[in-house]
């Protein structure tokens, strides 16, 4: 059974998480699940120790340190159940019926990997655990997720509000294409108020793809524009989202080309850091 996957952790956009997680849930008609995975990096399963010959006075040391690792680990693991609980909690107000949790002990990009079959979205923060009121960072590990996974993800800020509109980043390349295929075949906007937008000279080839595009999404009743704007890439769809208030961004995600070189390019860890609205990246 394929289900909105949230991961939950302990940052400031864990709340939001479920928010969002929620509501995708409802609005996609797809079952939740509340995943935590304790990092093994950082919280370690005691090593066996038994096997060891010739440790002397070393031995004493390393078995303390050994029992230190596993009481943080029981610390951790008591931890994320309690996030995990908190986070059923919340999305129990929105009154959803058959949410499951899921706690692992290992990497989350293996993780992930190993749901991948199960995942019709993933719902991530776009802050990490050590961010502040004054110093917002990106997910450490956000950028080999986006990698990895060839599942729709939802990266989401700090603060919910519902979605009701979205605007899709579009190129012209064979990768944005794919990227319209892809949401046309996904629940994920259905019914919203789609913006195609295209970064570059305003050219007639150009208007053509953006028609192309808009016939491969189009279905009775949707409402689709379409805009080409000139300049940067970052700034240009910043501006455009802000001028018609539009509530998600859709992009794919290491096409060859100019979103490409956003995406994954210098401007990326600003226009994650500076979102104060969803992203949709399409693998």
């Amino acid at each position: 059974m394929l289900r909105v996957v949230a991961c939950i952790d302990g940052s400031r956009a864990a709340p939001a998480v479920c928010d969002y997680a929620a509501w995708a849930s409802k609005y996609m008609d797809v079952p939740l699940m509340l995943l935590h995975v304790l990092d093994e990096e950082r919280y370690p399963v005691a090593p066996d120790l038994a096997g060891n010959i010739g440790l002397g006075s070393r031995e004493h040391l390393l078995e303390e340190l050994a029992e230190l690792d596993q009481q943080r680990s029981k610390l951790a693991l008591e931890q994320g159940h309690h996030l995990l609980e908190q986070a059923e909690q919340r999305v129990a107000e929105s009154d959803l019926t058959g949410v499951i949790k899921r706690q692992r002990h290992g990497d989350l990009t293996e993780s992930l990997l190993a749901l991948e079959d199960q995942t019709r979205l993933l719902v991530m923060g776009l802050h990490g655990e050590s961010s502040s009121d004054r110093d917002l960072h990106i997910g450490s590990q956000l950028e080999t997720v986006i990698r990895s996974l060839h599942r729709p993800i939802l990266l989401v800020p700090d603060e919910f509000t519902r979605p009701g509109s979205a605007m899709l980043a579009f190129d012209g390349s064979n990768t944005a294409f794919r990227s319209v295929e892809l949401l046309a075949g996904s629940p994920v906007i259905k019914g919203m108020p789609l913006h195609i937008v295209m970064v570059g000279p305003e050219t007639g080839d150009r208007w053509e793809q953006l028609k192309k595009a808009q016939s491969m999404l189009a279905a009775p009743g949707t409402d689709i524009q379409l805009a080409i704007r000139a300049g940067d890439v970052e700034p240009a769809l910043h501006a455009y989202q802000q001028e018609h208030d539009i509530d998600m961004l859709v992009m794919g995600a290491y096409g060859h080309s100019r979103i490409r070189q956003f995406l994954v390019g210098s401007t990326t860890t600003t226009m994650l850091k500076t979102a104060e609205k969803p992203l949709v990246i399409l693998r």
